[in-house]
């Protein structure tokens, strides 16, 4: 037996066919009429509108730029301002008269080391003794020559005073005491070249001492006892003549002809909290073509903290300039160098390029570009475009 198991759309829900198709097509034809009645609402939304404006008082007028929107900035005019130059610059501490001391004679096998690095020496003072037990034996036997040879004189002496005595009764002819004679004379001489032999070879071996050759500081000590030197031997001691030390600041060539010599400066070594005051005593007579620099050599006194071959700071003196002063937040750099921007009399942004100086504790001196009544820009630059608008707030100080 088959049974029907399909529901027609006439019998679903209860909802007649036709009904249904005729509900779809009422709400289809309703639309077009919901469009037209928002457009007319958007037309009278649009005229209202007009109206208010023509009941205001006329036609609408365009945004005008007053200003009021520009960033406001700082500004300056820093006017000229009598500083006292200073350049500051880096350099070495080391001793002003370094004396290396060596071995000046024939050297050899050393016994003795009397001072040490640090020590104080006086000119002449013994620092280091060489063995020298050969020298003395030769010098024993040239001792001895000499009394060979004054025996000898004395010999001489005595044959030809006595020939002398002889010659008056013709005993001895004039030939035979020019001879005696010459011995005589020939064997005084031997005695002289023994002396003068002796005192050679007492004064070699008194130059196995190596003493100071002047009095001062003892910097470097490098010999040990038992250690062979010889002429050809490196620097046994370092000697600061005096004591004396310099800083040799590096500066460039346009800090050193801003200087003269005699001119005073302070030096703060590396790690130091002291301040020490020198001299320029010597400025570079000469440039080096790598790094366009030049030496500027500061005289300083002894004292514990300058050690030779440390890094100090030294800030010399070069004189008053008279120069425009601003701070450094105003200066502005890039790849064309430095800048500061100035606010003219529309309240643009002008971009100005300066040269500065040397940094001061008030700020850095333009030496070209300012003339000290412009109205700088303070601080904020570096947002700023050339041309721009800006509102100036303009600061006493």
């Amino acid at each position: 037996m088959n049974y029907e198991t399909s529901i027609t759309a006439e019998t679903q829900d209860d909802i007649p066919a036709d009904v249904g198709a005729r509900q779809e097509q009422k709400l289809s034809s309703s639309t077009p009429k919901i469009l037209m009645i928002a457009g007319i609402g958007l037309v009278a939304l649009l005229a209202a509108i007009a109206a208010y404006f023509v009941m205001s008082g006329g036609e609408p007028v365009a945004a005008v730029d007053d200003g009021t929107q520009a960033p406001v900035v700082t500004v300056i005019a820093p006017g000229k301002t009598t500083i006292s130059g200073v350049i500051e610059a880096p350099g070495t501490l080391a001793a002003r008269r370094p004396m290396p001391v060596g071995v000046v004679g024939e050297g050899g096998q050393v016994v003795s080391v009397r001072v040490d690095a640090g020590d104080w020496v006086q000119q002449g003072q013994v620092l280091a003794v060489i063995d020298r037990s050969v020298q003395n034996q030769q010098a024993a036997a040239q001792s001895a020559q000499i009394e060979v040879s004054r025996a000898d004189a004395q010999l001489a002496q005595a044959n030809l005073d006595r020939s002398l005595q002889l010659v008056e009764r013709g005993f001895v002819s004039k030939a035979d005491v020019d001879r005696l004679t010459a011995t005589r004379d020939a064997a005084v001489a031997r005695v002289r070249v023994a002396e003068a032999q002796l005192a050679e070879l007492r004064a070699r071996t008194a130059r196995l001492n190596i003493v100071a050759p002047a009095s001062g500081y003892v910097l470097e000590r490098n010999v040990e006892p038992g250690q062979t030197v010889s002429a050809g031997s490196p620097a046994l001691f370092t000697i600061a003549s005096g004591g004396e030390m310099e800083m040799m600041a590096q500066l460039s060539e346009t800090q050193l002809a801003s200087l003269s010599q005699g001119v005073s400066a302070n030096v703060v070594p590396t790690g130091s909290p002291k301040t020490f005051v020198g001299q320029v005593w010597q400025l570079s007579p000469v440039i080096d073509p790598q790094t366009r620099q030049g030496t500027a050599r500061i005289a300083l006194s002894y004292a514990p903290e300058l050690r030779p071959g440390g890094f100090a700071t030294a800030r010399i003196n070069s004189g008053t300039i008279e120069a425009t002063v601003v701070p450094e937040s105003a200066v502005l750099a890039d790849d064309e160098g430095s800048f500061v921007y100035v606010v003219d009399a529309e309240n643009k942004a002008v971009r100005t390029s300066v040269t500065t100086g040397m940094v001061t504790a008030d700020g850095i001196a333009i030496t070209e570009g300012l003339s000290g009544t412009e109205l700088v820009v303070l601080r904020a630059g570096g947002f700023l475009n050339p041309g721009e608008t800006v509102q100036p707030s303009r600061q006493s100080d």
